[in-house]
């Protein structure tokens, strides 16, 4: 209804015109294409949650330019299933899967204890898997299920793989975040959410965490050969909002206004390869640029107390 009623003033205001400018205003939501050719043969990639999504699309994206790319799911049916057709379509017989729970420590140790038996080199690592709205639940391991998914289960996880990125350099972490940041703060009181919770705020909180992490790794691999960097996908049409059927059906009703996962993964895919970038670290993009971060965003002290929090809960020492 309200998109009909939208239609509606629209046509009165533009008449006939309006079908010539539709293609430019859905132009203007799909946001900046990665223009960049290069080539990934011999490289290795990593994917959080690419079995959907912008994760899938980057991996698509990223097998087509010859890497050895490993999807690293939870639903390991739709994983295979993600892997076969992207094998199908690129010709890239190098797409593999493997199985990761983020909301599981030990199988995020599993996971990187397998693969660094089997992958001796990782040049890109794209932490992509989240949840949003979730429903107030802890992880296997007690986490609240935004912080523990989007957040400590990653910093784990390349906590685990960084001697191994270290080894391939010129490496890159490319790490999923949100605009939601802006609004974003570190409840050090209460960061699992036990005693107040709101799924939006939770989400958020994750989302400024990634941030957070992204900077201060990036303070600390000065000199390695190894860059990390975070970015807003856009608001994309994805299996994200699952958890809320108010936002999934507002999401289906504003869909025109959406990117789709394959517009959503153009700032992933820049952040991979792009060449400009070679040497950029510890910076937030959006739309294939810099973007703006917020003042808690860009508070060092709260990076480095959250550092230290964040292993004192995974029981690592990470200096």
């Amino acid at each position: 209804m309200i998109l009909v009623i939208l239609g509606t003033l629209l046509g009165i205001v533009f008449g006939p015109s309006l079908f010539i400018l539709v293609p430019y205003i859905r132009n203007y939501f799909a946001g900046a294409i990665c223009k960049s050719k290069a080539k990934l043969n011999g490289k290795v990639v990593l994917i959080t949650g690419a079995n959907t999504g912008i994760g899938k699309e980057t991996a698509r994206d990223l097998a087509k330019r010859g890497a050895r790319v490993i999807l690293a799911c939870r639903d390991t049916a739709k994983g295979e299933v993600a892997a076969c057709e992207i094998r199908a379509e690129t010709g890239n017989q190098q797409v593999i899967m493997k199985k990761l729970d983020l909301a599981d420590t030990k199988s995020i140790r599993q996971f990187a204890e397998n693969f660094l038996a089997d992958e001796k080199e990782l040049h890109i690592l794209i932490n992509n898997a989240g949840v949003m709205l979730h429903p107030y639940a802890k992880t296997v391991d007690g986490f609240e299920m935004h912080l523990g998914v989007n957040y400590l289960g990653h910093f784990l996880l390349t906590f685990l793989l960084l001697e191994r990125l270290k080894q391939s350099a010129p490496a890159r972490i490319v790490n999923v975040s949100s605009l939601a940041h802006l609004v974003g703060r570190i409840r050090f009181h209460d960061l699992q959410g036990e005693k107040f919770y709101q799924r939006g705020l939770a989400y958020c909180q994750s989302k400024v965490a990634n941030v957070h992490f992204t900077r201060e790794l990036a303070r600390r691999l000065q000199g390695t050969g190894v860059t990390v960097n975070a970015l807003h996908p856009g608001t994309v049409q994805s299996e994200l909002t699952r958890y809320s059927s108010v936002v999934s059906l507002l999401w289906k009703m504003f869909s025109f206004f959406l990117k789709t996962p394959q517009e959503g993964a153009q700032t992933s895919i820049y952040c991979a390869v792009a060449e400009e970038l070679e040497s950029v670290t510890g910076q937030y993009f959006s739309d294939c640029q810099p973007a703006y971060v917020s003042a808690h965003g860009r508070d060092d002290e709260t990076a480095k107390k959250l550092w230290k929090v964040s292993c004192e809960l995974l029981g690592i020492q990470w200096d």
